[in-house]
């Protein structure tokens, strides 16, 4: 059984950590100069491990700090660290930008667990040049900077879909129920009728073959709407 983390101590993932690196060969001390555990094996450079009970930017700070002694620098948290469990795929790929190692520890009533999930080594970036294209479409077809940046993405965030889905609701609005290749063709946008078809924000419904209105949600939305994107009296997004 592993233990509470509000009765657990740091030095209590030490030991299992020790008997781990003992079993690979290592010498093992700990709290030499400001490293919380020091490893070394023959000839190679040193290994150090900074030990924290959950995942936090002072363990990231100190491990980065470590990385001037040598380059086989490791992170040790609690395994069953919620935060850390969560995040694991996020936290994997920061530790791996940064050159760091990545050990979930386990101290439990036997000799405790220690598990690699990531060794340090030099981190060499994928592009996608998919994704940086599509990054700059959205740029680069996005009317004016509507949104405000670190602003909460589930209360609305303004994008080019978003845009076009106002602009052909302030043409329905202003005109009337609308075939939508008429809307197409009055904001030179040829994916409209994919647009309303879809309906994502539940703005639209179908009167008739091909004809959409506005439906009651969308004559509520659109005016804080065209406020946001600042389309109101734009002919097209």
């Amino acid at each position: 059984m592993v233990a509470s983390n509000f009765a657990m101590k740091e030095s209590d993932l030490y030991l299992p950590l020790k008997r781990f690196l003992e079993s690979q060969g290592y010498e093992v001390k700990s709290e030499i100069g400001a490293c919380d555990v020091v490893a070394v094996r023959g000839e190679e450079m040193p290994l150090v491990v900074e030990l924290k009970l959950s995942f936090n930017i002072d363990v990231m700070l100190q491990a980065v700090d470590r990385l001037a002694l040598t380059q086989k620098v490791y992170v040790g948290i609690l395994e069953n660290n919620k935060t850390a469990r969560k995040r694991q795929r996020r936290l994997l790929k920061l530790l791996k930008m940064l050159g760091l190692g990545f050990l979930q520890i386990s101290p439990d009533q036997d000799k405790g667990r220690v598990t690699v999930l990531l060794d340090p080594g030099e981190y060499r970036p994928r592009k996608s040049n998919f994704r940086q294209e599509r990054l700059l479409g959205e740029f680069v077809r996005r009317v004016g900077d509507p949104n405000l940046g670190g602003s909460v993405r589930n209360r609305g965030i303004v994008t080019v879909y978003r845009q076009r889905a106002v602009a052909i609701a302030q043409y329905i609005q202003q005109n009337g129920p609308s075939k939508a290749s008429s809307v197409s063709q009055a904001l030179q946008d040829p994916n409209a009728h994919s647009i309303v078809y879809k309906d994502v924000y539940g703005w639209f419904e179908r009167i008739s073959r091909g004809v959409y209105a506005l439906s009651p949600r969308g004559e509520g939305e659109l005016p804080g709407w065209l406020e946001k994107t600042m389309l109101s009296g734009a002919g097209k997004p």
